[in-house]
């Protein structure tokens, strides 16, 4: 049977000469895989450009409930991302945040609220001509409310410590090394109270961003079963400096 759904590409995959398998995640069927023939070849209907991380797309996709690898009828690219290729902090931006995706976003059933944000997201990024530097850090707060360990936000304003472990605020010191303290405790419960639109108002340097990013990835190792390590962040660190 065919099926309409907007999809958000996380990776894409050789297979054979001219065939790739490309990992969707959907919003009518969470996290797909689909095969797709011919795109490497001159007058392609579908082509690899199409299938960058984190593009937007409009498919008609043939869905088996058995799972699997799945098959695509129409594709296009909807909204065409208009700057995100093009630009290096955006298109960073995108690399580090499509890396944490693809670790994190694992369930092959629907989750609209999730891919909403994910989607919408996407399309904020690509439209915003300034003020990014703090953007992947309040995504990365707000994407932990639909992977299920939002931090507990009771004594935000008061705290002198944030337990990566509990996902609490706290006075006191927490057991174990993982923890924030200030002064970054601080700017990690300013991170709470906005949105992609206001993030460009907190102020932060590299070097608090910096640490600020390496406790996120903390706390989403401790978080997510067999997340490992995270790379991209260290090429967006030395863009956004």
């Amino acid at each position: 049977m065919l099926h309409k759904t907007r999809g958000i590409v996380l990776k894409t995959t050789d297979y054979g000469e001219s065939s790739v398998i490309v990992q969707v995640f959907t919003e009518k069927f969470g996290l797909q895989s689909y095969i797709i023939n011919g795109v490497k070849k001159a007058k392609a209907k579908i082509s690899r450009n199409m299938l960058q991380p984190l593009h937007l797309l409009d498919m008609v996709v043939y869905h088996k409930n058995a799972g699997g690898i799945q098959r695509v009828a129409e594709l296009k690219s909807s909204p065409l991302l208009q700057t995100i290729p093009y630009d290096i902090v955006k298109s960073s931006i995108a690399m580090f945040l499509n890396e944490v995706l693809y670790k994190t976003v694992k369930q092959q059933t629907a989750d609209e609220n999730l891919f909403d944000f994910l989607f919408s997201a996407v399309e904020w990024l690509d439209n915003q001509t300034d003020g990014l530097a703090n953007f992947h850090l309040v995504f990365l707060v707000n994407l932990t409310r639909y992977l299920g360990f939002y931090p507990d936000r009771y004594m935000a304003g008061e705290a002198d410590y944030f337990d990566l472990k509990n996902g609490t605020f706290n006075k006191y010191k927490p057991d174990g090394l993982q923890f924030i303290s200030q002064p970054y405790t601080q700017i990690f419960s300013s991170l709470l109270n906005v949105g992609f639109s206001s993030a460009a108002g907190l102020k932060i340097n590299n070097e608090d961003r910096r640490h600020l990013i390496t406790k996120l990835l903390d706390y989403y190792a401790l978080h997510t079963e067999n997340f490992g390590s995270i790379r991209s962040h260290e090429v967006l660190e030395e863009v956004l400096s």
